[in-house]
């Protein structure tokens, strides 16, 4: 175990997942209404993120998926729901009908989505698995925080600021989608 191997692993999760993008839309949700759990999301979210972790691979290597065409899906996932912050409309129309979004669309695609999940096969290479689950654990305490402030969040910058922030990280989400596709296109 190395302090400076759980930082980089840490650090590189935090900008894959990144919640404080996620803000918006979770923040939308509760908007309308939806009742998110903090502890449930969190929960899910990193039962996904472990269990990719051990068996990601694998599950690819047994649909005969590469960790590339995986990455492209999950690109395209993220440019609809860019898509969808920015202008304004609903594409993922089963969201809309559930009235707790903690597992979908918050604990995936967006937190433990396929931007996670590929760097988790990634610093699996790079990285010992115990430096892996604490930074995997670190970034949970982070999004259990950050989903538990979310209301508090909402209250102080209201509608116009939630519009805003939506418009703002849609286009981030859309520049990541895009730099994901680029990075895992190869013909």
């Amino acid at each position: 175990m190395s302090f400076k191997h759980i930082l980089s692993v840490s650090l590189i999760l935090f900008s894959v997942i990144d919640i404080l993008g996620v803000l918006p839309i979770i923040i939308k949700l509760k908007a309308e209404g939806k009742k998110i759990e903090p502890f449930k999301v969190t929960a899910i979210s990193g039962l996904i993120m472990i269990g990719f972790l051990f068996a990601g691979e694998g599950i690819l290597s047994l649909l005969n998926l590469d960790v590339q065409s995986f990455a492209l899906a999950g690109a395209f996932v993220l440019f609809l729901i860019g898509i969808e912050m920015i202008l304004g409309i609903r594409l993922f129309k089963d969201i809309a009908e559930h009235d707790r979004p903690s597992v979908v669309p918050l604990a995936f695609p967006l937190i433990a989505g396929a931007g996670t999940m590929t760097a988790l096969i990634s610093l699996k290479a790079e990285y010992e698995i115990e430096n892996i689950l604490i930074g995997i654990l670190l970034n949970l305490i982070f999004i259990f925080f950050t989903l538990f402030v979310s209301g508090w969040i909402y209250k102080l910058i209201g509608d116009s600021g939630t519009n805003i922030i939506r418009k703002v990280f849609g286009v981030i989400l859309l520049a990541i989608a895009i730099k994901l596709f680029k990075s895992n296109f190869h013909i």
